[in-house]
């Protein structure tokens, strides 16, 4: 028989092994948390052009824009000494790219994936090929501890055959990361994958619970390769509509910006729209702050970024 005391005790207990577990949650989430993460890719220009070193930006989102969670972006593995993939398979990197996350107490998040070949293509040979390609980034994923790794969709060829292909992919890819505890995520990032019809019947037919999306705020231009809605675009997918499709499925959101106005404003989109969209959905997680601008700093742009989050959260 349960006496009171006996009750208070055990749902003392209890409450104490829920808050040991959030506690010891890699991503340092609680379930109600949205919070901030740093995206490598604002600082292209300076990685590019060798200014900025990529074991350098862990310490710089905390030391200097105060973020304890980053995006890493593949391209910039191995700096200017070493080749991107063969970075990919080199511990003794991956191992200073970890401690020098952990000295500065940051969480590494998430893997962006660029460049190792089309996951959608029609060609059975160079698709396979593709997602032999990007095992070794989720297997360095698990060494840096990033929860999720992010790849693209591209090929060529009929919308319905590349569907066909890139639910294959995925199958394949979430199988490979499953007993490493690693989501993959898909981008919205031109051609049909800006279409959120698309891109969510993908995610419908995959069903996979280590498989979803990393809606973009403005990669939704259909006619360009990349969906970037800066260089005019032909055919433009709902970009509010699109959001909230894809946020259903998200392990992530890329809070893109372009150049700000006057205001601190983004005049391609409504800023508070989509924010308000993001809370509407109950999505529990990182969102990333990703400059693409060119008339503001890199760094100008990434501290206004932090600002209209924080005006909207």
């Amino acid at each position: 028989m349960k006496t009171r005391r006996t009750f208070i005790k055990q749902s003392l207990l209890g409450a104490g092994a829920l808050l040991t577990a959030s506690s010891f949650r890699p991503d340092g989430l609680s379930d109600r948390d949205i919070k901030v993460s740093l995206a490598e890719w604002s600082f292209n220009r300076s990685l590019d052009s060798g200014k900025m070193d990529h074991l350098d930006f862990a310490a710089r989102a905390k030391n200097e824009f105060g973020i304890s969670a980053v995006e890493y972006v593949n391209g910039f593995f191995g700096g200017k000494k070493m080749n991107f993939k063969e970075a990919a398979k080199n511990k003794p990197y991956l191992n200073e790219m970890l401690k020098r996350s952990q000295d500065a107490g940051v969480f590494n998040h998430l893997l962006m994936c660029d460049d190792e070949g089309p996951l959608s293509s029609t060609t059975e040979k160079e698709r396979l090929e593709s997602v032999e390609n990007h095992k070794k980034w989720i297997e360095a994923a698990k060494i840096l501890g990033c929860l999720t790794v992010r790849v693209n969709l591209h090929g060529e060829g009929d919308p319905d055959e590349r569907k066909k292909a890139s639910i294959d992919s995925l199958g394949r890819l979430g199988e490979f990361a499953k007993p490493m505890h690693v989501n993959v995520v898909v981008e919205n990032h031109g051609s049909v994958t800006s279409n959120a019809d698309w891109l969510t019947d993908v995610m419908r037919q995959v069903n996979m619970e280590n498989i979803g999306t990393l809606p973009d705020f403005g990669n939704w231009c259909i006619s360009h390769p990349w969906g970037t809605i800066q260089e005019g675009c032909k055919e433009m997918y709902d970009i509010y509509k699109g959001v909230g499709q894809l946020l259903r499925y998200a392990k992530g959101v890329s809070a893109k910006t372009y150049d700000f106005d006057a205001n601190g404003e983004q005049p391609l989109l409504d800023y508070k729209k989509l924010i308000d969209i993001v809370k509407a959905s109950g999505f529990k997680g990182y969102i990333g702050v990703e400059y693409e601008g060119l008339k503001q700093s890199e760094e100008e742009g990434v501290r206004k970024t932090q600002s209209l989050l924080k005006k909207y959260l």
